[in-house]
């Protein structure tokens, strides 16, 4: 036997006994009324018909019934059937740039936080789809490949950040190819590439990148993080003070969101791009809308015990009791 809500038995086990404490504080409490109306003695005499042990086996009876319909609410189980039971979803990859760019604070707290934020919020979405972490940068790593064990993948997410990639720049070509990689040998349906970044393509020919990704039926949504007016990007000066970045010639770099590009490599995989703002990101509403309408696939087949339900047998002998008790008279039947 197993039980389908375990957690009740606490809830059982104190109904039970305050209910056998009540009876007792009842029949006690009801003999001390008796006894002011007249002595012990005389009791047997002025109510010869009366039968505490009727009694007793009455409140026993509804102790039982309590007993049984709350031990029901635990709905114990025996006896199984073997069921077959389909995941079905999506592959999805999430790129998310982790260039010194994205530490620009256009976007509060900073470009890469609030993706990283986003990216939580899209995986409390997800039932049933895989999903994968690619950070990139000069160069691209696959940080936390296809899983449906959202945790773990919520550990690498958190894992990530602008020293996970060493080489600087940012090459969306990279993240690209490194998608390729992680669904090779799939099908040609069901993958999702998600790109987080700025846009700020310096290195490679994303857009060719992109139609290769998409003769592979991978198809690509770009989210474009900060603003289109730019924004500097914090560092640490040599003594620890604020700074901001500077190019070979002592410039302060400003870096601008390249929308662009990202709607270009959106439109050639049949993908869409959004622009993410402080109040909407744009990656939950671009699931909603596009990439949840797409085809799932079954991505695990398993067989599993379906247990029976026996909880009624339970229910329906409390009902029982509680149907045969008023039929039992308290009071002897007196001698024809």
């Amino acid at each position: 036997m197993q039980y389908a809500n375990p957690n009740h038995f606490p809830a059982i086990f104190l109904a039970t006994i305050a209910l056998i404490f009540f009876y007792i504080w009842a029949l006690r409490r009801r003999s001390r009324l008796i006894g002011r109306f007249a002595e012990k003695g005389l009791l047997g005499s002025m109510a010869p018909s009366a039968s505490a042990g009727r009694k007793a086996v009455k409140a026993m009876m509804i102790i039982a019934a309590a007993f049984l319909a709350v031990f029901a609410l635990a709905r114990p189980q025996w006896g199984f059937e073997w069921e077959e039971t389909k995941r079905s979803g999506l592959d999805i990859l999430i790129a998310v740039d982790v260039s010194k760019s994205m530490l620009a604070t256009d976007v509060k707290p900073n470009r890469l936080e609030r993706s990283k934020f986003a990216v939580k919020d899209l995986v409390k979405k997800l039932n049933g789809d895989r999903i994968g972490l690619i950070a990139f940068a000069g160069t691209a790593f696959l940080q936390c490949p296809l899983t449906i064990d959202y945790n773990g993948f919520m550990l690498s997410l958190d894992d990530m950040g602008i020293g996970t990639i060493p080489r600087g720049g940012t090459s969306i070509t990279s993240a690209i190819r490194e998608a390729m990689g992680a669904f090779q040998g799939q099908d040609k349906k069901y993958k999702v590439l998600v790109i987080i970044t700025d846009g700020e393509d310096f290195e490679g020919d994303a857009l060719k990148a992109a139609q290769e990704a998409a003769s592979t039926g991978i198809k690509i949504y770009c989210v474009g993080v900060g603003t289109t007016e730019g924004d500097l990007i914090p560092a640490t000066g040599e003594h620890g003070e604020r700074a901001y970045l500077a190019d070979r010639s002592g410039q302060v770099v400003k870096t601008k969101l390249n929308e662009d590009i990202l709607k270009r490599l959106a439109i050639s995989t049949g993908g869409s791009y959004v622009h993410a703002t402080q109040s909407e990101f744009g990656l939950t509403l671009l699931y909603d809308k596009s990439i949840s309408k797409l085809e799932k696939h079954d991505i695990e087949t398993k067989m599993h015990k379906r247990y029976q339900e026996r909880f009624q047998y339970f229910l329906g002998f409390a009902v029982l009791l509680l149907m045969i008790e008023p039929l039992i008279p308290e009071k002897k039947r007196r001698p024809a």
